[in-house]
C-alpha cells in the first residue's frame, strides 16, 4: 500500500503593517512614560521635598540669585577668599563646559599655573611665609569646586582681615561658621564654601 506523505505548506511572513504598529505604540508609549511622566513625577517629588536643592542650591542676597553652592566663582580681590584654579574655557567656572586641564605631573604647564598662582598669592601677602596649602594652585577635577580645605582657609585669613581692617580672630571665627563637616566621618573632608564664606565677610563692618 502506497502512502503519501503531505509536506506541510510554509507559514506566510507577517505582514508588514502588522510589525509597524506595536513598534510605533511602544516607542509613544516608552517616551512618554520615560520622557516626560518619570521626569515629572521625579521633579515634583524633589521640590516637595528638597525645593532648595531642586532649584540648583541657588544663593541670594537682596533678593536676587547671586550664584550657586554648587559652582564656584572666581575672586582675586584681596579683601576676599580665594578659592581653587579653575581649568574650565573660555573662562573660569564655566558650568557648560566642566573640565580638568588633564596636566600630568611633569608637565611643564601645570608648573607654571601652581608657580603662577603662588606668585599672586605672595604679592597680595608678601609677609606670609607659611606653605601655601595644595588646593589653592592646583584646579579640581571638574573646574567647578566651590570649596577650599580649611588650611587654604586659614591660609588667608590674615590678609583678608588687613584689607578689611577687622581682627583676624573676627576672620577665623567666620570660617569655623562656614565649615561644613564631610557627609560621614570616613567619607571626605571638611570643607570651606568660599561664595558663602565671602558674602559673610560683607557683613562685617570694619574696624574704625
Amino acid at each position: 500500500m502506497n502512502t503519501q506523505v503531505q509536506s506541510p505548506q510554509a507559514s506566510s511572513p507577517p505582514e508588514q503593517g502588522g510589525l509597524v504598529r506595536p513598534m510605533v505604540v511602544v516607542f509613544i508609549a516608552l517616551s512618554l512614560i520615560t520622557g516626560l511622566l518619570y521626569p515629572g513625577v521625579i521633579t515634583a517629588i524633589s521640590k516637595a521635598v528638597f525645593p532648595h536643592q531642586a532649584g540648583g542650591s541657588l544663593i541670594e542676597k537682596d533678593g536676587r540669585a547671586i550664584g550657586s553652592e554648587l559652582i564656584g566663582q572666581p575672586f582675586s580681590d584681596p579683601k576676599y577668599f580665594w578659592g581653587r584654579l579653575s581649568a574650565t574655557a573660555p573662562m573660569p567656572y564655566n558650568p557648560a563646559a566642566s573640565a580638568g586641564s588633564n596636566l600630568g605631573p611633569t608637565n611643564p604647564a601645570l608648573t607654571d599655573a601652581a608657580r603662577a598662582r603662588i606668585d599672586a598669592l605672595h604679592a597680595a601677602d608678601p609677609d606670609n611665609q607659611a606653605p601655601v596649602p595644595v588646593d589653592l594652585v592646583t584646579a579640581s577635577g571638574s573646574g567647578l569646586d566651590p570649596h577650599i580645605s580649611p588650611a587654604a582657609a586659614g591660609y588667608q585669613a590674615a590678609r583678608v582681615a588687613r584689607v578689611r581692617g577687622i581682627p583676624v580672630e573676627q576672620v577665623k571665627q567666620l570660617i569655623a561658621a562656614n565649615t561644613e563637616a564631610p557627609l560621614l566621618p570616613v567619607w571626605g573632608d571638611p570643607g570651606v564654601n568660599v561664595l558663602k564664606l565671602n558674602l559673610a565677610l560683607d557683613g562685617v563692618a570694619p574696624r574704625r
